[in-house]
């Protein structure tokens, strides 16, 4: 994917995640199933997930270079990425440390949503400031998945957040 189609996935599928949270009721947004997380705190999850990228995307670009070296490889087409994140899942990969939620009460609904999409929004930005060959270039560290090009960090943005759309609609499932 282009960098264009990237800034535009991660804004639609933000924006859907968003969309879909600010409909639910308090019941719905604060209901965990079988100890899973609430709607509220996979909406905190999605904020302290993507905080660190737009954070990332920010500094001067050799930053990360000194910090977290340059690819050796070529960047894992989007496919790839998912079915690399999906396997470490899979092995009992779970969210750790900062990047677990707390409990969220029900008036943190619309702050959430608005911190949601205008983080997304700025980290949009920031992409439109790399070029194709930087986001191949550079990488940045995953609590999980270790190294990733910028370009596959965006990728797991985008799958991130439809996975946390999809366990909340299926947590609420009657």
């Amino acid at each position: 994917m282009t960098k264009q189609q990237i800034s535009t996935q991660l804004n639609e599928r933000h924006k859907t995640f968003t969309t879909y949270i600010q409909s639910l009721n308090e019941r719905d947004f604060t209901f965990s199933k079988d100890g899973k997380w609430s709607a509220g705190q996979q909406s905190d999850h999605i904020v302290r997930s993507v905080s660190p990228l737009v954070q990332a995307f920010m500094l001067p670009k050799f930053i990360p270079g000194l910090l977290f070296g340059k690819a050796n490889r070529p960047s894992k087409s989007y496919d790839e990425l998912v079915s690399k994140y999906k396997e470490k899942l899979a092995k009992g990969g779970v969210a750790t440390g900062a990047f677990v939620p707390p409990a969220i009460d029900y008036d943190k609904k619309e702050i959430l949503c608005k911190q949601v999409n205008s983080k997304v929004e700025k980290l949009c930005k920031q992409v439109n400031l790399f070029s194709e060959q930087q986001l191949d270039e550079y990488i940045l560290p995953h609590p999980l998945l270790g190294k990733l090009t910028v370009r596959e960090m965006l990728y797991f943005t985008m799958h991130h957040v439809n996975q946390h759309l999809e366990i909340t609609k299926r947590n609420l499932e009657k």
